[in-house]
């Protein structure tokens, strides 16, 4: 299969198309992912796949000089379209991403637990509002949103250090603690990766 769109070997942009827009629909989905103990923004993920033909491109193209290859010129206008409507799915779903993230830290919490079990924070605040998500991290590095909460007068527990993490065999439990002005309900978090 040697077909181009737009100038672009289909299998792999389709292949970097359908990935971004899998990380994207996982994302919103509640998922994140933790490399080398950093937490990876989705959004940065989906990019760097919807980037990636742009590189393979000139390499697939000398290859195909060298080999001769002939392109399809039988390729469907039906193919292309639907290759350009996934494209800018993708690309909008990674802009709403990024200006999600605007606002957003994200921390890797210590200590991890059992089996590399980890718990991830991020969390939002803006002027009197603030929240975040607690995710799940097996060692596997692709964790799931387990639990929010919400923060009055912006506050920020995981910026403040004001949380205790603890593990037993059953999984962790994060506690997050406000002060009398910014509340944080709830309190309790489990995080469980099993």
């Amino acid at each position: 299969m040697t077909g181009e769109t737009g100038g672009r070997p289909v299998p792999v942009t389709a292949a970097c198309v359908l990935l971004a827009l899998l990380v994207v629909v996982g994302s919103w989905g509640g998922m994140v992912l933790v490399v080398a103990g950093q937490v990876v923004p989705t959004w940065l993920v989906s990019g760097a796949l919807l980037f990636a033909p742009l590189v393979i491109t000139p390499l697939w193209h000398r290859a195909n000089r060298w080999a001769r290859v002939p392109d399809d010129v039988g390729r469907s206008a039906r193919t292309r379209r639907v290759l350009v409507l996934l494209t800018v799915l993708a690309w909008l779903g990674t802009g709403l991403g990024l200006l999600d993230d605007l606002s957003a830290t994200y921390r890797v919490l210590e200590p991890s637990g059992p089996d590399g079990c980890r718990a991830v924070a991020r969390q939002t605040s803006f002027l009197f509002a603030g929240g975040g998500e607690v995710y799940a991290v097996p060692a596997t590095g692709i964790g799931w949103q387990v639990s929010t909460w919400t923060a009055d007068d912006g506050g920020t527990p995981i910026t403040d250090h004001a949380y205790e993490l603890r593990w037993s065999d059953d999984g962790g439990s994060l506690i997050l603690h406000g002060d009398v002005g910014q509340p944080v309900w709830p309190a309790l978090h489990e995080v469980d990766c099993r």
